[in-house]
């Protein structure tokens, strides 16, 4: 079972604050990564009531399936990888059972059969390495709406809070209450409708 705990901090930003950043760190020598997550919950979104998200990110043409679950140290995420064609299939509402993520769903109560597919998110993203962390900037596109995103993932608290707020005091950005891709993405999709 692959299983991670993902300790991140963020700030929303604006296209300014975003373009800000990239030239505060080396973020032009880097590659632009583009992946597109695709959401699934239940009719009566029983993942988003216990805290936890199910997504398929589509990376470097391969794609992977995680559940996110709320955790005393940040966020446990656990892990299977799929075929484009599972991937597929699971868009279609033809969900294939993985054994990391269904025995984590199994535990929280959740059937195979209660799934279905939201929608996806697309995001344009940098990585840099900077004082011990992972610096990200996202720039992400989800039914009529773009953000901007300053992510810092780190092994440790302290240290990832340390480093965003050097960064956010350096550009003069204000720290923002920052939901999560997910929420975001539901509270778009809340519009659209």
């Amino acid at each position: 079972m692959t299983q991670e705990i993902e300790i991140e901090f963020k700030n929303l930003l604006t296209k300014d604050e975003y373009e800000q950043v990239y030239h505060f760190l080396p973020f032009k020598s880097v590659e632009l990564i583009e992946q597109t997550n695709y959401y699934f919950e239940t009719e009566d979104q029983k993942l988003k009531q216990q805290g936890s998200a199910l997504r398929i990110r589509k990376k470097n043409d391969q794609w992977t399936l995680t559940l996110k679950q709320p955790h005393e140290k940040g966020l446990l995420e656990t892990h299977d990888s799929l075929t484009e064609e599972e991937a597929n299939l699971w868009i279609q509402d033809k969900m294939t059972e993985k054994p990391a993520v269904f025995k984590q769903l199994h535990e929280l109560g959740i059937h195979i059969d209660d799934l279905h597919y939201l929608g996806s998110l697309t995001t344009r993203r940098k990585e840099v390495e900077h004082e011990g962390a992972t610096v990200v900037l996202d720039h992400s596109l989800y039914y009529d709406q773009e953000d901007y995103e300053l992510e810092v993932e780190a092994k440790s608290h302290t240290d990832g809070k340390r480093v965003i707020k050097q960064i956010l005091t350096a550009c003069n950005i204000p720290e923002r209450k920052t939901d999560n891709k997910i929420k975001r993405f539901y509270k778009a999709k809340l519009q659209s409708e």
